[in-house]
């Protein structure tokens, strides 16, 4: 098995440790985020993450995602999803501030192939844990390499020109106006 995770074990500082685990899932309550609609995922990060609203639309969007596309994450153990990171984020932000369309956050998403992550919520998904070993990650080696992937990926979204309007496309304004839901044709 490839075990990913170095780029993030270390900082501009500080070198680090890449610990690896064995994680039992049986009997868990397992959200794959991957198995919705792109939308959920981005209603989870806006209840859990301080957005720059800038504007009524915004605002409106926030709201619309959460009510609509949201789930009921509570009362899971575990959740998998797209990573939460800065590059991922500021797509999302985009994308609720209607700078960019739904198609161009599709896309977005999959710039930098940054990965996903898995947030443990419960005591049982913890108590799953196995410890295995832990790896000695290289500051000089490892930062470059996260630093160099987060820049393409930045890099081939500002090449998206996510700045030029795409007609007929489907904004946050769209999928308000239209009432759209997550088995709408139109944002499939």
């Amino acid at each position: 098995m490839r075990i990913k995770g170095r780029e993030w074990a270390v900082t501009t500082e500080h070198d680090g440790y890449l610990n690896v685990y064995d994680f039992d899932t049986d009997g868990l309550r397992v959200l794959n985020l991957n198995e919705y609609h792109i939308l959920t995922w981005l209603a989870i990060l806006l209840q859990n993450r301080i957005f720059s609203v800038d504007t009524a639309s915004a605002n409106e969007g926030k709201k619309y995602l959460t009510e609509v596309f949201g789930v009921n994450y509570e009362s899971y153990d575990v959740i998998e999803g797209y990573r939460a990171d800065d590059s991922y984020f500021s797509f999302a932000q985009d994308f609720i501030n209607n700078v960019i369309s739904l198609e161009q956050l599709k896309k977005a998403m999959h710039l930098g192939d940054l990965g996903n992550q898995i947030v443990l919520k419960s005591k049982r998904a913890y108590e799953r844990l196995e410890f295995i070993d832990a790896e000695f990650v290289d500051k000089n080696l490892w930062l470059s390499k996260r630093m160099a992937r987060d820049e393409r990926a930045r890099k081939s979204y500002f090449e998206m020109n996510r700045s030029a309007y795409v007609k007929n496309a489907v904004y946050i304004t769209t999928i308000i106006d239209k009432e759209m839901k997550a088995d709408d044709p139109r944002i499939q």
